[in-house]
């Protein structure tokens, strides 16, 4: 906050500083005698009639009355997050494209409409990074047509390649009145330790296209095997597929063999790059390191294919893959929120 010499809290901001990156304190209640205050950091996305709009990184907008200000001002954009392996957030965002491919897909600018019958957020959102070519707003419309006549809920997948630069245009995004949700983030990390995560792998079973069973034990696919569900899985430079058999930890008829493979995961090799998903394992044989075999595996495989650094993606409330990966070396490198469109027409 903002105090100058003799201790007193200033505010520094004015309406002409929408679009801007700002903290504020705001005077919010206080009991016998102590006042309480709720300090924010965000956008300024709106600031008229003494009603202020702040949107914070996580798309949340708070909404607030001037009259309650004790301090403000402007704050430089927030520092880049710790990484692993160096990359730019543009190189990671079109592996990840490349590794997760739509049915069908169309350009609106350097934005990328995507769908693939509903299956994943990811293969059905349109990939906004750079320029799409028209006023915001219009852009959205487009959206908003191109998935409506898909008979597909609208969605933005928000990757910009600067922190800053996502967060002002998610602020945007939102007050044209789309909701964020699904708050992801990319983590890296060195592939050789992936590697080196478990000596034995002998019971991980490699292939280059999902079967019954694989598909069986991957939740997303809901035990389906539509075409384009194996579209999207089996998309990729180079694509490789692990499976335990449900008996393979020794354990036997275990109430839980029935339900599919004990473990499975999907690993995308791609240049210097290897890209880990749908690492599952089933419920009767976790905290049995099976997602280390699998994962270990499936490294070794792109080692050999000369890749060298790791990348995954954690929705940031999935607090047990956040701390299994955190032990095996990997660090968030960036963030990033999908946005659904709220208005229920197709304009």
């Amino acid at each position: 906050m903002e105090i100058t010499g003799g201790g007193r809290l200033v505010v520094r901001i004015t309406p002409s500083d929408l679009g801007k990156r700002v903290s504020v304190r705001r005077l919010t209640g206080g009991s016998d005698g102590a006042p309480e205050f709720t300090d924010t950091v965000g956008v300024l996305t709106s600031w008229n009639d003494g009603v202020m709009l702040i949107t914070r990184r996580t798309g949340e907008v708070v909404t607030l009355d001037d009259s309650t200000l004790v301090a403000g001002k402007v704050v430089p954009d927030a520092p880049a997050r710790r990484r692993g392996p160096s990359a730019t957030r543009a190189e990671l965002i079109e592996a990840g494209a490349r590794a997760w491919q739509p049915v069908e897909s169309e350009r609106l600018g350097t934005w990328r409409l995507r769908a693939a019958a509903g299956f994943t957020r990811r293969a059905n959102s349109a990939l906004a990074t750079g320029d799409p070519g028209l006023p915001l707003a219009e852009a959205l419309d487009g959206v908003r047509r191109w998935y409506g006549a898909r008979g597909l809920t609208p969605y933005v997948q928000l990757q910009a390649a600067s922190p800053d630069v996502e967060e002002r245009l998610g602020a945007e995004i939102a007050s044209l009145g789309w909701r964020p949700e699904g708050a992801t983030e990319v983590w890296t990390g060195s592939l050789a330790r992936v590697g080196d995560l478990a000596a034995d792998t002998g019971r991980v079973v490699l292939g280059r296209s999902p079967d019954g069973e694989w598909l069986r034990r991957y939740h997303r696919a809901g035990g389906g095997a539509g075409e384009h569900v194996l579209h999207v899985v089996r998309s990729g430079p180079s694509t490789w597929f692990a499976t335990v058999p449900g008996d393979a930890d020794g354990d036997g008829d275990d109430g839980d063999s029935g339900d599919g493979p004990a473990a499975i995961g999907r690993c995308v090799a791609d240049g210097r790059w290897a890209g880990f998903m749908a690492v599952e394992v089933g419920p009767a044989h976790r905290r049995k390191g099976l997602a280390r075999a699998v994962m270990a595996a499936l490294a070794r495989r792109a080692l050999d294919e000369g890749a060298s650094a790791a990348w995954l993606q954690v929705e940031e409330d999935n607090a047990a893959a956040r701390a299994l990966y955190t032990g095996m070396g990997f660090t968030a490198h960036h963030g990033y929120r999908y946005f659904r469109d709220t208005s229920g027409g197709t304009a």
